[in-house]
């Protein structure tokens, strides 16, 4: 059926008289004829019983129960609460559960000192690897590598930008070590730390950690770092002269107070086994530092 320009839209069809309002609109548009047949006219359908409306939902404390927060729903993929509050520090360490069980399942937070060429990454990662509960190895190295445009490579001159790239490092690695124990997992952190400068040094580990922080040195002898630092390749390897300026400032560890390891004839496995036992030590008197 042909409507002409601008006639309205038929109505949404309703039982009972919706088709018939649409031919009254569009009647005044149609050729006169005789007038349709009269019916008896339809009642109109009952009307649906009017329901109250729902109440309100009191509107909870923000951070309540049924606090609506902006965040994705409990079911999401990848969605992680955060705990509130400021960083979490590294908890105090309970002993070990019996006498001579090295470490056992204590919950640490670990800083393994040493000279390039001491064996500080390759030990740190076999002794978190071997022991009865969940620990995280974390190399200042490996984080402070992150940077690849604008690396600062201490080999090529130690200046400003990679003093600044070291500090970074550091803060980031606490960053991730405090986050690591909040979650109940150990973790062990290596650095090359000098004793002469404890601000940057040792106390910066602290604070970015925590005070449940063990220090431990690892100081084999001279001729032994100069080995190991000739098989390394790429930027972790220095000329003799720069280990050998290393390896004479971590001498001044001695009188420190710190557990000190000379590996010089230890392996790695033996060298984790005795680093274990000197921590069991520290859990049970913790080095003033």
């Amino acid at each position: 059926m042909q409507h002409a320009v601008g006639a309205p839209l038929p109505p949404p069809h309703q039982p009972g008289h919706a088709a018939a309002g649409w031919i009254n609109q569009t009647a005044a548009h149609q050729q006169p004829g005789p007038p349709p047949p009269q019916g008896p006219p339809v009642p109109p359908p009952p009307a649906a019983p009017a329901q109250p409306p729902a109440p309100a939902p009191a509107p909870a404390a923000p951070g309540g129960p049924g606090w609506a927060s902006p965040v994705p729903p409990q079911d999401a993929t990848g969605h992680v609460h955060l705990p509130p509050g400021a960083p979490v520090a590294a908890p105090a360490p309970p002993p070990p559960a019996e006498h001579g069980a090295g470490t056992g399942t204590a919950t640490l937070a670990v800083l393994l000192i040493g000279p390039a060429g001491a064996g500080k990454t390759t030990v740190a990662r076999h002794w978190a690897a071997n022991r009865r509960v969940p620990t995280a190895h974390i190399s200042l190295d490996d984080v402070r590598e992150w940077v690849c445009a604008g690396f600062a490579d201490p080999q090529d001159g130690w200046n400003d930008q990679s003093e600044a790239q070291y500090r970074l490092a550091r803060r980031t690695c606490g960053f991730a070590a405090r986050n690591f124990l909040a979650n109940g997992i150990s973790c062990i952190l290596d650095d090359a730390v000098f004793p002469d400068r404890p601000v940057v040094g040792l106390g910066g580990w602290k604070r970015h950690v925590g005070p449940g922080l063990l220090p431990v040195v690892l100081l084999p002898g001279l001729e032994i770092v100069l080995e190991r630092n000739a098989e390394r390749t790429g930027n972790r390897r220095l000329s003799d002269e720069e280990v050998a300026g290393i390896h004479g400032r971590m001498a001044g560890w001695y009188g420190s107070g710190l557990p000190i390891i000379d590996n010089s004839k230890y392996d790695v496995e033996t060298t984790a086994r005795v680093l274990d036992d000197v921590l069991a030590r520290a859990i049970a008197s913790p080095p003033a530092f």
